[in-house]
């Protein structure tokens, strides 16, 4: 498949049984398999033979997975594989067992993928459904791959129609998955893309209060990564309520302080901006009663509570900030208040 020649891949057969993970940043929970590299029985530690068999096994496992690598790599002059060469490396995907092979042939697929006319190539192979089926392994790692290899594909009208059969299973995946870990992150970004035009985000509707909950408690990435899906949300009048509906932790409007990113506090703000034009708070005073407590149109609602957490960051020292905390407020007292102003 690469060059360097089949065979490195093949020699690691010799190893029944043997997992080389000696090469992983695995960011799993269990940090007691960092850095384990599992070996044949018959590789006894302190013996030479068993020294031997271990260096030739930790040898073959990096010459196999440099080989899958070689093609993928960024500087190569070949990054750009053909039509063959994708098959066989979704081959590899779809046949092999090896963390390693599997991490190797997913980085590929996931360079490859970044190509618009790639994208197309790997669907009509067949390698939506094989990358897919990745989902379901418990290694981070190779996760996280699959993940990216997805979300790249992700970027075309077609893949989205295939891909959205997986949307539930990627949103619990990201929601279940460690706080701010690689594979969370990588569920969200494919979530933001599959969510940029409003066909599928009615999928997401029971599930935004969990990604509030990720906001409120991630750190800046991941609240940077939560801010894009739910812009993407608060731009579709459709998903107005749905949002409004959601519960939201009483921890949120504590973000709203001078130690907080500006970056996060803005976008955070052009969010509640989008949900307050696109709910017509007059037209839907019958049906308010629908909303629960401690749900984001409370938060909105009471607005000397938020007042007093908003307006408490209007000394801050970001001009912009100022403007647009003023900005809100002036536009929650006008819809949400109309009356109050007579």
């Amino acid at each position: 498949m690469a060059e360097g020649g089949s065979g490195d891949v093949d020699d690691v057969g010799d190893c029944p049984g043997a997992r080389y993970n000696d090469w992983s940043d695995d960011d799993d929970d269990n940090s007691e398999n960092k850095g384990i590299v599992w070996y044949p029985p018959w590789a006894r530690i302190g013996t030479e033979a068993g020294t031997r068999a271990r260096a030739r096994a930790r040898a073959r496992a990096t010459r196999a997975r440099r080989a899958v690598q070689k093609r993928a790599s960024p500087n190569s002059d070949d990054t750009i594989l053909s039509p063959q060469e994708l098959q066989k490396v979704l081959c590899l995907v779809e046949m092999s067992e090896k963390p390693y092979i599997l991490e190797a042939a997913l980085i590929a697929l996931g360079n490859n993928a970044a190509y618009a006319f790639n994208r197309d190539i790997i669907r009509d192979l067949g390698g939506l459904p094989i990358v897919a089926k990745i989902l379901n392994t418990r290694d981070p790692i190779v996760k996280e791959k699959a993940l990216i290899v997805l979300n790249n594909l992700s970027v075309n009208a077609e893949n989205q129609r295939r891909l959205k059969i997986y949307m539930n299973q990627v949103c619990d995946d990201t929601i279940t998955s460690r706080l701010n870990s690689s594979v969370q992150l990588a569920g969200l970004r494919l979530l933001t893309n599959m969510t940029v035009t409003n066909e599928y985000q009615h999928m997401l509707a029971n599930s935004i209060s969990d990604f509030f909950r990720l906001f409120s408690a991630g750190n800046e990435e991941t609240k940077f990564q939560v801010l894009k899906l739910l812009l993407n949300l608060a731009e579709n009048p459709a998903m107005t309520r749905e949002l409004l509906r959601a519960q939201v932790p009483s921890s949120l409007g504590s973000l709203f302080n001078k130690k907080e990113n500006k970056e996060v506090i803005l976008k955070l703000l052009v969010i509640f901006e989008n949900i307050n034009d696109n709910f017509k708070w007059e037209e839907n005073e019958p049906t308010q009663n629908q909303f629960s407590e401690g749900s984001l149109f409370f938060f909105l609602k009471e607005f000397q509570v938020c007042a007093d957490k908003i307006l408490g960051i209007e000394s801050h020292h970001d001009f912009l900030v100022k403007v647009k905390v003023g900005k809100f407020m002036a536009k929650l007292a006008e819809h949400m208040f109309p009356k109050s102003q007579e």
